[in-house]
């Protein structure tokens, strides 16, 4: 099934599957490991619901939910 980084639940893992984003945004993700095939982890959600904590090749990584709604795994 089909869905995006920012719908992860806490404790839910996937493999990224799409990395659409605009140019900066994806080398900078691609820079911190967030490429196509790489495991990651919903470790925590802020009270608000934004930022987004993510284990990404053993390093703990928060996101603003703008910043990875194009990204999508399964």
């Amino acid at each position: 099934m089909f869905k995006y980084l920012s719908d992860l639940c806490v404790g839910e893992k996937a493999v990224v599957s799409l990395l659409s984003a605009d140019n900066d945004i994806r080398r900078r993700l691609q820079d911190i490991g967030l490429i196509e095939g790489a495991a990651v982890k919903c470790v925590m959600v802020s009270p608000l619901g934004d930022p987004i904590a993510f284990e990404i090749c053993g390093a703990l990584i928060a996101f603003r939910k703008n910043d990875i709604k194009e990204i999508g795994v399964i």
